[in-house]
């Protein structure tokens, strides 16, 4: 093979490997993107009285509680969030799919 023929092969190769590893940086379907108001784990570790308000102004509202769990649901983005309560903090944020609210 020659030396310009060798370069073009090992391009294309290169190229080929590239492009698999390309990511998408959009959320899926049915998967809120983090940061926005349609997702809630920015508020794990913090203190629950103070968070409860943010979480209504996002437009949250609790659909029902177990324990120290409460499960919040937003109508207008169909998010909804599964929130632990631990020593005064939210110990534990899961972003769920609407039909779990």
């Amino acid at each position: 093979m020659s030396g310009t023929k060798f370069i073009s092969a090992a391009l294309v190769l290169a190229a080929a490997t590239l492009a698999g590893c390309v990511e998408e940086t959009g959320s899926s379907a049915g998967t809120p993107a983090v940061g926005s108001s349609s997702d809630l784990s920015s508020f794990e570790g913090a203190r629950a009285g103070q968070a409860e308000m943010g979480i209504q102004n996002l437009g949250y509202e609790p659909i029902r509680s177990q324990g120290l769990t409460t499960w919040w649901f937003n109508r207008s983005t169909g998010a909804c969030a599964r929130i632990t309560t631990a020593d005064g903090r939210y110990s534990d944020v899961t972003m769920l799919p609407a039909e779990d609210c």
